[in-house]
């Protein structure tokens, strides 16, 4: 079976992997051209690439595949699938067409649930119990095929966006493994369309998100830092210097005050006064500085320790 795979970051490099190891041919990878990255902007490979070039496998980056000729490039390595992971190009109708048993997606969520470009911090905002993968037969709409194979994987309090990317990842290179081995040991995999209802739709991460609003409830909060490590990450202001908060809890803790002023700090963390209940801050990072934890802040912050609202 000849495989052309399409994949841009991190989380695509376990699945290009699978593929690999499936006895299938990767014929070529396709990954979005290099960008700029760190501090001197340079031009930087995407993970994919890098892992392609290690494997010596042909590299494609066109900016589009809308082109005749980016289709054409396509077709002459004459692909019987097409395995798409976080790619980040939109595949026209006649890229769709072009592999002999279709395009493969595999997708961090449970569909029709957190259709789009950011489902894995989505579903934690959201305060969802559950996640997995979906391996997907592509069709024209965003996220819509039917689903071939899925697994699902328990939301912890304690998952981050950075712990259940990882776990999401690798779970999705499982999914793909078991989907190609089946194929290729001459089987069919049954195809079984999304339902109708429970479409919920994954809209890009900004970082003007990244503002903690202590007037909402604190458990709100708690799964905004936690969704949000590590990127774009979750800013506040702790009685008037502003940080970034990396690691924090609600906790019950009745009060009268502000929402936004400090209620209780020592040992345990800085609580914050909120709409709803409080957030105890645990770790944080100051400007210019590393992440440490509350502990450390307080050291430099001595006058928060006595500093208390009703």
């Amino acid at each position: 079976m000849r495989v052309v795979f399409a994949g841009t970051p991190e989380f695509s490099v376990p699945c290009l992997e699978a593929c690999s190891a499936s006895g299938a041919e990767v014929v070529a990878v396709y990954t979005q051209p290099d960008r700029p990255a760190g501090r001197g902007r340079k031009l930087s490979p995407s993970p994919v690439k890098q892992a392609a070039l290690a494997a010596g496998i042909a590299v494609e980056q066109p900016e589009s595949l809308k082109s005749a000729e980016a289709q054409a490039t396509l077709a002459a390595y004459q692909p019987d699938l097409a395995v798409v992971v976080a790619y980040g190009l939109i595949l026209p109708r006649k890229v769709l067409a072009i592999p002999r048993l279709g395009c493969w997606n595999v997708h961090a969520s449970l569909l029709p649930r957190w259709r789009g470009a950011a489902p894995i911090q989505r579903a934690i905002l959201a305060g969802d119990t559950e996640t997995g993968v979906g391996l997907m037969q592509m069709e024209a709409g965003l996220d819509t095929g039917p689903v071939l194979l899925e697994k699902r994987t328990p939301i912890t309090r304690d998952d981050t966006g950075g712990t259940l990317h990882d776990r999401l990842a690798a779970l999705g290179a499982e999914t793909l493994a078991e989907g190609l081995a089946h194929m290729l040991a001459g089987g069919m995999l049954a195809a079984t369309p999304q339902a109708t209802d429970g479409v919920a739709y994954a809209h890009k991460l900004e970082k003007s998100e990244s503002a903690l609003d202590f007037g909402r409830p604190a458990i709100v909060l708690e799964r905004q830092v936690r969704a949000f490590d590590p990127w774009p990450g979750s800013d506040a202001e702790i009685a008037g210097e502003r940080v970034r908060v990396w690691a924090a809890r609600a906790v019950e803790h009745p009060h009268v005050a502000d929402p936004g002023a400090v209620i209780d700090a020592g040992r345990e963390g800085i609580a914050i006064a909120c709409g709803e209940g409080a957030l105890r801050i645990t770790a944080l990072q100051r400007a210019g500085g590393r992440r440490i934890s509350a502990a450390d802040y307080l050291n430099a912050r001595p006058e928060l320790r006595s500093q208390r609202a009703p």
